[in-house]
């Protein structure tokens, strides 16, 4: 299947590691010309290395902190200059730290829902009206399967996320008929660094070695498994791609089916 993405302009936030950079790669692959964007240097220039020596879509790079409020600014105008104009805008943050929301600090709470919420939101609103006026747009967001499903101990993510869920949808409608698209993709236990930073906390948290947390979370997956950053990074392609163009307002999982609800 021809996706149509090639020569597209795409910005693909927090993506030095992990799905981000899955992502970036997956598009890279299919043409686009992509933005990558995290705050490591050395990891951003060896991943855009590694994908502009594959010879299809080029990439670029710019070193940002989603804790700087200045980083909307810079993030606008790096995009521009580095790809003329955001055809695809890939939403994606860090996570928050493992923890019951009980024991939740309010300070805590507020940093990361402005790196996580509302710097996704003023992001959005920057790139969103030339989209618009162009007719054509993807804006697709990383979610959690815990915004469906609540994952114990991840209290503040399930909570932050949740809240872009109600926004991302509440969006599409707004602009689903100038041609862009607005869905969530959430991932399940996806085998990145962070699934291991959060199955070690689970490991101390519970006293099991590492080996028999991630057994036990494999048993909770229908599919017997952790996914691939490439099986995700391919769902986020084709919502991003031109025969997508009628998938809008969605949450679609990528999960192995280890979400319970229909």
């Amino acid at each position: 299947m021809d996706l149509g993405l090639q020569g597209k302009g795409a910005l693909v936030m927090s993506s030095s590691r992990g799905l981000g950079l899955g992502i970036a790669e997956a598009l890279a692959t299919e043409g686009c010309n992509v933005l990558l964007t995290g705050r490591s240097e050395d990891k951003l220039a060896a991943a855009v290395d590694a994908i502009n020596a594959k010879g299809a879509g080029q990439a670029t790079y710019t070193v940002t902190d989603l804790a700087d409020p200045g980083c909307v600014d810079q993030l606008v105008n790096a995009a521009g200059e580095a790809l003329g104009q955001v055809d695809i805008l890939i939403n994606n943050t860090g996570g928050p730290p493992p923890g019951q929301m009980v024991d939740a600090d309010s300070a805590v709470l507020a940093g990361h829902f402005d790196q996580m919420v509302m710097r996704v939101v003023d992001i959005t609103a920057r790139l969103l009206p030339p989209m618009r006026e162009r007719g054509w747009g993807r804006i697709i967001t990383i979610g959690s399967s815990g915004v469906i499903q609540p994952i114990p101990n991840l209290g503040l993510s399930n909570a932050l996320r949740s809240t872009l869920v109600g926004w991302s949808k509440s969006l599409s409608s707004d602009v689903a008929a100038d041609g862009v698209t607005v869905n969530m993709l959430l991932p399940g236990r996806i085998h990145t660094e962070r699934v291991d930073e959060l199955d070690s906390a689970v490991s101390n948290r519970t006293g099991k070695s590492l080996e028999e947390t991630r057994a036990a979370s494999r048993a909770t997956i229908p599919a017997g498994r952790y996914g691939t950053v490439e099986e995700f990074a391919s769902v986020a392609a084709f919502l991003a791609s031109v025969p997508a163009s009628y998938v809008t307002g969605s949450l679609i999982r990528c999960d192995g089916g280890a979400i319970r609800s229909v």
